[in-house]
C-alpha cells in the first residue's frame, strides 16, 4: 500500500492497515529507524483504561501522634 506525504508532512495510513492493527483516533504511531534503513510503524494504543495504575496513589497524611503510635507498636514486636 502506498500514502502520500503533503506538505505539511502529514501521511494518512491507508483504511485496511487503520482496520488490521485496531489503529483509532487519538492513537499515536511510533516510527523506528532500522540499522538497514528502513522505518517500522508500530502502532501506540491508548485509552484512559490503559493508564489505570500508572499514577501512584496519594499517600495519606499522618499525624506525629500516628507515627508515635507505629512507632510503639514496632518496638513491642520487635522485643519479642
Amino acid at each position: 500500500m502506498i500514502a502520500t506525504m503533503t506538505s505539511k508532512g502529514q501521511v494518512t495510513v491507508p483504511r485496511e492497515i487503520r482496520e488490521h492493527f485496531h489503529i483509532k483516533t487519538g492513537d499515536k504511531l511510533d516510527f523506528v529507524i532500522r540499522d538497514d534503513g528502513t522505518i517500522e510503524t508500530i502502532p501506540i494504543h491508548t485509552s484512559l483504561k490503559s493508564l489505570k495504575g500508572m499514577l501512584q496513589q496519594p499517600m495519606k497524611k499522618v499525624t506525629l501522634e500516628d507515627m508515635e503510635k507505629a512507632i510503639g507498636i514496632g518496638r513491642k514486636h520487635a522485643g519479642n
